[in-house]
C-alpha cells in the first residue's frame, strides 16, 4: 500500500510539472498533437500504479520523452507555419458575408442542429445575425455578428496577411487583395515583409501593422 501511495505522489508531481511545461490550455482548447500527448501521458502514467512489479522508470522515462517531444514540436511549429498547418490543420470558414458554406459544413460532418447549438452557446439565435463563422483547429466555432441588420457595410473580420515575416496568401484571397497591393503598402510604410511581425487587413484594405521587435 505504501508503495502505491509513494508511486502515486511521484507520478502526480511529474504529470503536474509536465502539464505546466506544455502550457495552460484547457482540455477543449488543445490542438490535435497536444491532445494525443495528453492521452498518452495519462495512459503511460497509470502503468506503474496498475503493475507494481513494473519499475517506476517504465512510467517516468516515456512521460518525460513525450513532454520533451511536445515542447520541441511546439517550438518547431512556432518557427515553421506550414509545418504547424500540416500537424494542426487550418481553421475553416463556415459562414462568410452571412452565407453558409454548405460544402464545408458537409466536409466537417456538421449538422444544422450542431451549428445552431454552437450559435446558442454564443447567445445568437438568428442565423441572419451572423456575418462570419469559423471552425478553429480545436473544433470550436467562433461567430462574428453583423454590426447592423440589413447594413451594406457589414464586413468579415480582418484576416492575417503577414505573420512573422511570411505572407499568408490565403488571407489575401479572403480579403480580395493581391500581392501588388501588399508590396505597395509595405513599401509605403518604409518596411520589408521580413520586418513585419503581424499584419492584418479587412476587405476595404483597412490594415494594421505590428513590426518585429528591434525594427525602428
Amino acid at each position: 500500500m505504501i508503495v502505491i501511495v509513494i508511486r502515486g505522489i511521484i507520478l502526480y508531481a511529474l504529470i503536474m510539472a509536465s502539464l505546466r511545461l506544455m502550457g495552460k490550455r484547457q482540455l477543449g482548447e488543445l490542438q490535435p498533437s497536444e491532445l494525443v500527448v495528453t492521452i498518452l501521458i495519462s495512459n503511460i502514467a497509470s502503468l506503474p500504479l496498475e503493475n507494481l512489479s513494473a519499475p517506476m522508470l517504465a512510467g517516468v522515462i516515456p512521460v518525460l520523452t513525450l513532454v520533451c517531444l511536445d515542447v520541441f514540436m511546439s517550438g518547431f511549429m512556432l518557427k515553421f507555419h506550414r509545418f504547424r498547418r500540416f500537424v494542426s490543420g487550418n481553421p475553416i470558414i463556415l459562414i462568410s458575408h452571412g452565407k453558409v458554406n454548405q460544402k464545408q459544413l458537409r466536409s466537417l460532418r456538421y449538422t444544422i442542429d450542431e451549428l445552431f447549438e454552437a450559435m446558442r452557446e454564443s447567445s445568437i439565435y438568428d442565423l441572419n445575425d451572423v456575418q462570419y463563422a469559423i471552425v478553429e483547429n480545436n473544433g470550436k466555432i467562433n461567430f462574428y455578428e453583423k454590426q447592423q441588420q440589413g447594413s451594406t457595410d457589414n464586413l468579415n473580420p480582418p484576416e492575417i496577411i503577414i505573420r512573422d515575416g511570411v505572407i499568408d496568401h490565403k488571407g489575401l484571397i479572403e480579403c480580395g487583395l493581391n500581392t501588388n497591393w501588399l508590396e505597395k503598402t509595405v513599401k509605403e510604410n518604409k518596411l520589408k515583409v521580413n520586418d513585419i511581425f503581424l499584419m492584418t487587413s479587412d476587405e476595404k484594405a483597412n490594415y494594421n501593422i505590428i513590426k518585429k521587435d528591434g525594427i525602428p
